[in-house]
């Protein structure tokens, strides 16, 4: 038996070299395998990431589509109702050129058919009258009255320059600013808009009361009787005005 055994030889060990020709080509198909994975899933992950973005970009050209859609109404109805604005106001103007005709007509009729009172003067609807006398601004005023009329309100340039012919001298206007200092109103309650002051008035005496208040208006004696403030209580002569 020790024969047998001593004769018997010890099995060779596994060859190195072996096991790595087996296991280098299998650890790079792995690798390979691996790289073609993630590749895959690259793929996956980018076609994923474009329709997303092919659905948002789907989305906003819509939502683009609609606000153009909604911006080109509002234009269209903004035509349209700047067109019928157009027409209403061209409309208006000749109803205005009309009712403007109408009133020249029915002023040209009033002029025909009716007079004014023997010594007083027509100058466009109105007739008007220089007082012979002189006093206070509300003597005037109270004369005027007792006439059925009242001191003169001047509303327009042709009106001032037809009483700067009609004046002899400093004449009563009715226009005063007793209520409230520098607010000057006419005697029919109507403010101030259009004024035909001398140079730097008024100017209540430049807060001198050597003379009191000046708070009347009155037409200066020149050519074109631009006003002048003083004391109410300074005798001047006086315009009414009344209608026929």
């Amino acid at each position: 038996m020790e024969e047998i055994y001593a004769n018997m030889k010890p099995p060779k060990a596994a060859d190195p070299k072996l096991f790595r020709n087996q296991t280098g080509p299998r650890s790079s198909q792995r690798s390979f395998h691996s790289v073609i994975l993630c590749l895959g899933l690259l793929s996956v992950f980018l076609l994923l990431g474009l329709i997303v973005l092919g659905v948002h970009y789907r989305d906003s050209a819509a939502d683009l589509s609609s606000i153009k859609q909604n911006l080109t109404e509002r234009l269209q109805a903004s035509n349209d109702q700047l067109s019928f604005m157009t027409e209403e106001r061209d409309q208006l103007n000749a109803s205005l050129t009309e009712m403007t005709k109408e009133r020249d007509r029915l002023q040209t009729l009033s002029k025909q058919n009716k007079t004014c009172p023997a010594g007083w003067s027509m100058f466009s609807c109105s007739c008007y009258l220089l007082s012979e006398k002189s006093g206070s601004w509300d003597e005037g005023r109270k004369d005027c009255e007792e006439r059925g009329a009242d001191l003169v309100v001047i509303n327009s340039d042709e009106e001032q320059t037809f009483l700067s012919t009609l004046k002899k001298g400093h004449t009563w206007i009715g226009l005063n600013d007793r209520q409230t200092e520098g607010t000057w109103m006419w005697v029919d309650g109507t403010p101030l808009t259009q004024s035909y002051w001398g140079e730097n008035q008024p100017d209540n005496d430049g807060g001198s009361k050597d003379y009191g208040e000046e708070d009347c208006a009155h037409l200066r004696n020149n050519e074109k009787a631009r006003w002048n403030d003083i004391s109410c209580t300074a005798s001047l002569q006086w315009i009414c005005e009344k209608l026929p």
